[in-house]
């Protein structure tokens, strides 16, 4: 392929790389929502997982690439190791996709090749080039990563990559794997793809990148100015350590200065057609989407969909956007699909259809059993508050629908507290076997007697590690939402809920951190006892 072209492919790595995000795991049934999201967004790639990791992860990639892998849908890709039975697990998970692709990955850093694979460079050499040609043999889209490229040696670096292209390799990937380089340096090595690997007009040039030193979308553009012409990213820029190059801002970059990025892509400067394939007003959508099932919050001053990325304190900004939005914002909420939400979306009189109509407008695709769910859920808050806007149905859709089965249900919690009385809670849970137990518990205040009481009951160990509430809308009859964040054994485990008591918002979220938890042990006790065997 060309890198010549006039566009950027946008590849997400959400449901794989950024799920290696701590506390970040995902559910088949998550990841599967979180695909058709990214494909109404308009990613050209979705990499659905690592389909060797695990049984979940294969299953995970075979029911995206049979659901959204259509022939009018994203690519859908699995990462696989230098490795066979990596490659083959792959491409069997593919199988059932439309357009599927094989990205399979090696060590090239003399580092990475004497203390990891303990292989020389001649090794790693014939080994992409025959792992290369092995995942060919499934299909014809194949990507090519050598990974911590950014320190190989550069001569290194092209021999492989040339052996990689006359292999079969349709994309080669060049990734930052520890977010070490600078814009300059990232841009100078593309550069250097391009020009001295002779075979390389064969194949997409693409990057790939960490956040480490908060460079990673600054070191994609400069790649773009020198060649690259796909892009892997993440929703929030969730990943590994401090993240990946953040998908909204690349594509928000891209669409506010195209007109300095035209020239890279071989377009008059003027030109108003799009760089990417994004539809850009699915961003935030998807970004609450994304950040509601990982539990990973996203930073009020977080670009593009950061809650104060469009707001104004200071008294001359305000009076300056009053006046005209161009001379303080360089574009506008609504081309993320942000809008300022104040019109009543539905009340407390409105029907079953008026609410299923307005959640097939927020994108969300129910069973009949979840909608029946979220609807009583949507009644009981419309008692509640005057106005219901489109992030309420939002937070009240998402917590109720994603409660797992057969685990630990709150059914009741009260709480005493007051500035001259000792917090007091007392809950009352449904056990994975049916059984209702309650205890009760002394804390040093309302949420610390509420978990103290749960833990009792539940009697798994953990350590909370965050927690935190925002509210949803503006107003005294907000929704609150809170994010838990517990530790066992190294992992993290995440929980969110909302309601417009904060109280059993926290008691909420806390029980589906410990969902998560408990099904983690109960995973392991599984292959412990198959392992037994």
């Amino acid at each position: 392929m060309d890198n010549s072209q006039d566009r950027i492919i946008i590849f997400d790595t959400t449901l794989r790389d950024g799920e290696q995000s701590p506390g970040a795991t995902l559910n088949v049934e998550e990841k599967l929502e979180i695909a058709h999201s990214l494909s109404r967004l308009g990613v050209d790639v979705i990499e659905a997982g690592f389909a060797f990791a695990s049984p979940g992860d294969f299953e995970a990639v075979q029911k995206i690439a049979k659901q959204v892998g259509t022939q009018d849908g994203p690519v859908i890709c699995s990462l696989a190791r230098a490795i066979k039975a990596d490659i083959k697990a792959a491409a069997e998970a593919l199988a059932p996709a439309a357009k599927g692709r094989i990205h399979t990955f090696i060590s090239t850093s003399d580092i990475h090749l004497e203390y990891q694979l303990k292989k020389s460079r001649s090794e790693v050499l014939d080994i992409a080039q025959e792992m290369v040609a092995y995942a060919k043999s499934f299909m014809e889209d194949v990507e090519f990563s050598p990974m911590d490229a950014v320190r190989t040696d550069s001569q290194y670096l092209y021999q492989v990559l040339e052996a990689a292209i006359a292999a079969g390799a349709t994309t080669i990937n060049i990734p930052d794997t520890v977010g070490y380089t600078t814009p300059t340096e990232f841009g100078e090595l593309i550069k250097g793809i391009c020009e001295n690997v002779p075979n390389i007009d064969q194949a997409v040039v693409s990057v790939h990148g960490h956040n480490d030193l908060g460079l990673a979308v600054a070191n994609f553009l400069e790649a773009v100015k020198n060649g690259a012409r796909q892009l892997e990213c993440t929703i929030n820029g969730i990943g590994e350590r401090a993240g990946n190059a953040a998908l909204e801002e690349l594509v928000m970059a891209l669409h506010v200065r195209r007109q300095y990025f035209n020239p890279f892509l071989g377009r008059p400067t003027e030109s108003t057609a799009p760089l990417t394939n994004i539809d850009t007003k699915q961003i935030y959508k998807t970004s609450r989407l994304v950040s509601n099932r990982t539990g990973v919050m996203v930073q009020p001053n977080k670009a593009i969909v950061g809650a104060n990325a469009f707001a104004h304190e200071s008294g001359i900004h305000q009076d300056g956007v009053l006046k005209n939005k161009l001379t303080y914002e360089i574009m506008d909420a609504e081309s993320i699909g942000l809008s300022d939400n104040k019109q009543i979306v539905l009340g407390k009189h409105s029907g079953r259809n008026a609410f299923r109509t307005r959640l097939k407008e927020l994108g969300f695709e129910l069973s009949e059993t979840d909608l029946n769910k979220a609807f009583v859920r949507f009644k009981e808050v419309a008692d509640k508050k005057k106005e219901i806007s489109d992030w309420d149905i939002e937070a009240i859709v998402s917590d109720e629908i994603r409660q797992p089965p057969e685990l630990f249900r709150l059914e009741l919690v009260q709480i005493s507290c007051g500035d001259r009385s000792r917090p007091t809670a007392t809950v009352t849970l449904r056990t994975p076997n049916g059984e209702e137990l309650t205890d009760a518990a002394i804390g040093t205040g309302p949420v610390d007697a509420i978990y103290k009481a749960i833990n009792r009951v539940t009697n798994i160990p953990n350590e909370l590690i965050e927690f935190s509430v925002q509210s949803v809308t503006a107003g005294i009859d907000a929704i609150g939402e809170v994010t838990i964040r517990l530790r066992h054994n190294d992992r993290v485990y995440s929980g969110r809920a909302a309601n417009t008591d904060i109280i059993v918002a926290s008691a909420r979220a806390y029980i589906k951190a410990l969902n998560r938890l408990f099904a983690a042990l109960q995973e392991e006790t599984k292959v412990e006892s198959q392992v037994g065997v």
